[in-house]
């Protein structure tokens, strides 16, 4: 709306021959709002960032979680000024050392949510270029680095199993229900029932939501959220995690059923390949991905990650959709 008011005012206080026509100002906003807006501001610690997730605690303090050794935590007051507050586990579970293939590696994707008066945490462990790969479950009761528990192996896929157990998000529904969606490449992203009570799998029944068979299957990085009358799915794109040729960026689709079937703005469903960008690469903002999203307050809040030359940084937008369709400003 910044842009409407400001043609109005231009329109107002401007002499009649210097007034902008309807029509060239209709197409100057259009225009603006189809230009990816950068990042708000961040300031602190917020280099290395990447795969973001955000909570916020009963107290007010923002936590995020990131992929990185023993993962990585950061804390903020404000949203704004972010501190390094140490790292979820001192040493990775030597459970995970099995699709790591090392020991204390890097784990990935942490997905955070606060529910039930305690923060449960699902994250993956596994290699590049491997579906291989197993996702787990934490618990703590604040949230803070060095008060998780692990809880073990929730799901994980083989070369064999023609999918990817990585990059989770748990959704909790209205009615109560919980879900995991999770997948990278081979065949896209898969939904999975869990029990509300152990936060494990409650079926072996594995539902496909979305799959992308241009660009080597590029897709990862779930998201589901819920508002109005659909669900709304996000996921990222091409190829992250390589500076300022990286090429990743969000895309959107949306169903009436959290199982699906998703489409996108122009009809294509999400297993066809659909997909609607929301943000992708502009000016100096290179490859945002691996996003998130929180709820504060009247704010649906976009955390995500994006690259420069030698780092991956954090980035924090907020999301309109007062159209049915998502919109970064």
């Amino acid at each position: 709306m910044l842009w409407a008011s400001l043609g109005l005012a231009l329109l107002s206080a401007a002499a009649p021959s210097l007034a902008l026509s309807e029509t060239r100002l209709t197409r100057h906003y259009l225009q603006k709002r189809t230009t990816y807006p950068n990042p708000g501001t961040v300031t602190g610690a917020t280099t290395g960032v990447h795969d973001p997730s955000l909570v916020k605690t009963p107290g007010g303090t923002y936590i995020l979680y990131g992929t990185g050794v023993g993962i990585p935590i950061w804390t903020s007051t404000d949203r704004t000024k972010w501190v390094s507050a140490g790292k979820a586990f001192s040493t990775a579970p030597s459970a995970t050392d099995t699709f790591t293939g090392a020991s204390d590696a890097s784990l990935w994707a942490p997905d955070v949510t606060y529910v039930d008066g305690k923060y449960i945490m699902y994250y993956s462990a596994s290699s590049f270029g491997s579906s291989h790969s197993g996702i787990f479950m934490a618990q703590s009761t604040t949230g803070l680095a060095g008060s998780w528990t692990d809880e073990g192996l929730v799901t994980s896929t083989t070369t064999s199993s023609g999918y990817n157990a990585i990059d989770p998000h748990l959704i909790v529904t209205s009615a109560g229900g919980w879900y995991l969606s999770l997948g990278s490449f081979w065949s896209g992203i898969k939904v999975m029932t869990l029990s509300s009570s152990t936060g494990k799998t409650a079926s072996s029944t594995v539902t496909s939501i979305s799959e992308r068979t241009a660009d080597g299957g590029a897709e990862e990085g779930s998201w589901i959220y819920h508002t109005g009358s659909y669900y709304y799915l996000f996921t990222s794109w091409d190829k992250c995690c390589d500076g300022t040729s990286s090429t990743y960026n969000i895309r959107v689709t949306r169903s009436k059923k959290l199982t699906g079937p998703y489409v996108d703005k122009s009809g294509v469903a999400a297993l066809s390949g659909g997909g609607t960008e929301i943000l992708g690469t502009h000016g100096t903002i290179y490859g945002p991905g691996g996003q998130s999203i929180l709820l504060d307050g009247d704010d649906a809040v976009l955390v995500y990650h994006y690259y420069s030359a030698t780092t991956s940084l954090l980035g924090i937008n907020l999301l309109d959709f007062s159209t049915g369709w998502p919109v970064v400003y």
